[in-house]
């Protein structure tokens, strides 16, 4: 769940309000997501849903968000890089390798 910035990068965009954070949150709570079609994100591999009771639907995907588009894809790359080079310091050690559930390479 995004409750962090939508519409662009910090200087350009918004944090999520409160207000649509928390119907994200009672739409969880009470079911009702289940109503909603979701689409895949391709990087990260989780499903984003296309509509939920009470949000604008613009800023559940925050691909949608952004006006500039390529400059979210920049971003989204950079960020899927991060979890990547993180999960790596973890291969091997512990008793399961969670990097398939990471971004897709």
């Amino acid at each position: 769940m995004n409750t962090g910035w939508t519409g662009g990068p910090y200087g350009i965009g918004s944090r999520m309000s409160i207000k649509d954070t928390r119907a994200c949150i009672d739409g969880i709570l009470d079911g009702s997501i289940r109503d909603s079609t979701f689409t895949k994100d391709p990087t990260f591999n989780f499903d984003v849903p296309d509509f939920l009771n009470g949000v604008d639907s613009g800023i559940l995907n925050p691909r949608n968000s952004w006006k500039d588009k390529a400059a979210y894809d920049e971003a989204m790359k950079n960020l899927a890089q991060m979890y990547t080079e993180n999960f790596e310091k973890y291969s091997g050690k512990g008793s399961a390798d969670y990097s398939k559930y990471g971004p897709a390479k």
